[in-house]
């Protein structure tokens, strides 16, 4: 019969494996988010030939949508200026700037040669945050070093930055954006923003 002490011992070894094995999962699962929306830009690409860029908007629209948290970026984004936006500036600027996500990637996914994916390492910064480092590698060229930032919203992980060779999205945007705002005005930043996504579509 086994004496409470090993009980006890056996218990708390298995609540351990547990834990790791939570967090093993989170992180697996995380990077699966990941890869799957790059498994998505590796199908467009390779359609290349095939696909204009309205298509390419429309089949990769649902993977942006579903991959990433658009709506926490544009928060992030705007900053502090966020508060003193109408509720439909926020509808508005949400809208506005998924669609610019989902053209960014439709123009600069255009096109294969030999490209893939390969996922480096994956770590759990916070019961919240996980960070995915990966690299596009480039046949003919140097690896491009790719990292994303995801964000534990409810049940599921959402990308909310990706880092490109050292140089923060998230953070080019929000330096932009924000002295937009506060310079000229929220009808300017729309403007802007809708500039970007008419020359993306050229």
């Amino acid at each position: 019969m086994m004496s409470l002490t090993k009980m006890i011992a056996a218990f708390f070894l298995l609540f351990s494996s547990q834990l790791v094995a939570a967090e093993v999962d989170e992180t697996e699962v995380a990077s699966q988010v990941v890869q799957g929306f790059q498994s998505e830009l590796l199908n467009v690409m390779q359609q290349g030939d095939k696909l204009n860029f309205e298509q390419r908007f429309e089949q990769l629209k649902p993977a942006v949508i579903k991959t990433h948290d658009l709506a926490k970026i544009t928060r992030i984004i705007v900053s502090k200026e966020w508060k003193n936006l109408a509720k439909e500036q926020k509808q508005e600027l949400i809208q506005k700037f998924s669609t610019l996500s989902i053209a960014s990637y439709a123009h600069y996914f255009d096109g294969f040669s030999g490209q893939s994916f390969k996922v480096e390492s994956v770590k759990q910064l916070s019961p919240v945050q996980i960070y995915v480092h990966t690299f596009l590698v480039l046949p003919d060229d140097k690896d491009v070093s790719m990292d994303y930032l995801l964000k534990k919203r409810g049940e599921d992980w959402r990308i909310i930055n990706i880092i490109t060779n050292g140089v923060s999205d998230l953070a080019l945007k929000r330096s932009e954006y924000v002295a937009v705002i506060r310079k000229s005005g929220f009808d300017v930043l729309i403007t802007e923003i809708s500039a970007k996504i008419e020359k993306f579509s050229q």
